[in-house]
Order: C-alpha cells, then sequence, then structure tokens
C-alpha cells in the first residue's frame, strides 16, 4: 500500500477530521481513507441507494409550499 502526506492543514480541518472519526468510531487515519475512498473511487451500490443518499444529502429544511401557493394566487388574480 502507498502512503499519503498532507501537509499544513489548518487547524479546523484536523479537529473536524478526529471530530468526524470519532463520531463514526474510527481513527482519523482510517476516516481519512474513507473520505478519500468515497470522493475519488466510483460509487458503489445499485442506482437507487446513489439517488437515495443524493436526495439524503441535498434535503431541504425549508417547506416551500406557503410561496409556491401565495405565487400561484397571485398570478391567478391577475
Amino acid at each position: 500500500m502507498a502512503q499519503l502526506t498532507v501537509r499544513k492543514l489548518s487547524r479546523q480541518v484536523i479537529d473536524g477530521l478526529r471530530q468526524r472519526a470519532a463520531t463514526n468510531g474510527r481513527s482519523a487515519e482510517a476516516e481519512h481513507r474513507e473520505i478519500l475512498r468515497k470522493t475519488l473511487l466510483p460509487a458503489e451500490g445499485t442506482f437507487a441507494d446513489r439517488a437515495r443518499a443524493m436526495r439524503q444529502r441535498l434535503a431541504s429544511s425549508i417547506d416551500s409550499t406557503d410561496t409556491i401557493r401565495a405565487d400561484r394566487d397571485r398570478d391567478a388574480q391577475q
């Protein structure tokens, strides 16, 4: 296996990596490998699995229903 050394990382990045690793029950090195693997290697799983993951990543906590209804009602009055 090859080795990779990353220099000149900010303290925020290092702390974020350590926190993420702890959350996932991994060492910082294992978390770094997982981040690189997920980012650089082809997606695994079925199309449905990837679509579900993308929907979760892009999910918004904003409900635009009221805005859409107000626009529709305004346009109907014109």
